[in-house]
């Protein structure tokens, strides 16, 4: 009886051994990966509340309605206290326009190339097409921003400019449209990726009983296709609009420092973005409403990109088809 029992008691201790073992090296395992959770998790509240304290800091000197509904945008700081002229105007309006009017250029430019590109890739295209084309299209998004932005500067803007004075037509140097033209060939591996995937995760049924009833191939990718994969390409589009809106080094480069308030594509504007950058540039006082006006825009700007990100989420969320 003995004899009999003894391999299943070895068993059973070696069993727990390596039980034992293994729960040894989960724990610290479990306790990594929720530390690093924390991490992220306190790292953007840290980038919040900094944000937050420091805008609250800026609203103390500068009426809140001054600044979001305030005209014009000149801010000034004192060198000494009694320096005339050092309060300036701090009116936001300008930027947001500028920022506004820039990313729609650019969401025009990029939407329907993005969205198309899209379409060929998932619906036509072989898969040697494919291979190459989407890589090539990919490339784009790895480019540095500062090599967008001499191209639009060297070659965007002048060639914009030269072409208005051949239709009489006066573009600035620099202008919106150069900035918006470039911002959406940057962006259009966004949307192309983005909506690719989605489109080619619609069920092969529905194009499989779309073509059973007689419709053409493009006529299911209109009417079939695209409805079904709407959320996400709306979803893209709204990504892609985040992402330009947080774009600085080609607004910088093409589209200058001005904070115009237009609607004009071919005067020179500037962006939220570019004035955080020259707000914060060079040597000046912290305690200072010009300093300070940097945080108050950055809130601002993680507000409106934190919208648009729930926004995209809340759109597939809430007008996703689920397919058996």
């Amino acid at each position: 009886m003995h004899s009999h029992w003894a391999p299943v008691d070895a068993s059973s201790a070696g069993f727990a051994r390596r039980r034992w073992k293994r729960a040894l090296w989960e724990r610290p395992l479990y306790l990594l990966l929720i530390l690093s959770s924390l991490l992220a998790i306190l790292t953007t509240i840290g980038i919040v509340l900094s944000l937050l304290f420091e805008s609250i800091r800026f609203f103390e000197q500068v009426p809140l309605t001054d600044f979001l509904f305030g005209l014009e945008w000149s801010p000034q700081t004192a060198l000494r206290a009694d320096q005339v002229g050092s309060s300036g105007s701090f009116g936001a309006v300008p930027l947001f326009a500028g920022t506004l009017l820039i990313s729609l250029i650019a969401l025009v430019t990029a939407g329907p190339i993005g969205l198309f590109a899209a379409i060929f890739l998932s619906e036509y295209a072989g898969k040697k097409t494919r291979d190459v084309i989407k890589p090539l299209l990919e490339i784009l998004a790895g480019v540095p921003t500062v090599v967008y932005g001499f191209f639009a500067a060297l070659i965007v803007a002048p060639m914009l400019r030269d072409a208005g004075g051949f239709m009489g037509i006066g573009i600035s140097s620099e202008s919106a449209l150069a900035a918006g033209l470039v911002m959406g060939i940057m962006i259009i591996p966004f949307v192309s990726s983005l909506s690719d995937d989605v489109i080619t995760s619609v069920p092969n049924a529905l194009r499989e009983a779309s073509y059973s009833l007689g419709a053409t191939r493009s006529e299911s990718i209109s009417r079939v296709v695209l409805p079904a994969a709407l959320p996400g390409i709306v979803s893209a589009m709204l990504l892609a609009a985040s992402r330009a809106i947080g774009e600085t080094m080609i607004v910088v480069m093409a589209a200058g420092l001005s904070a115009n308030l237009t609607a004009n594509p071919f005067a020179a504007v500037t962006t939220v973005t570019v004035q955080i950058v020259g707000l914060l540039t060079g040597d000046q006082e912290f305690d200072s409403p010009k300093t300070l006006a940097a945080f108050a825009l950055g809130l601002v700007l993680f507000v409106v990109t934190l919208c648009l990100n729930i926004t995209a989420l809340r759109v597939v969320k809430k007008y996703r088809e689920k397919y058996d």
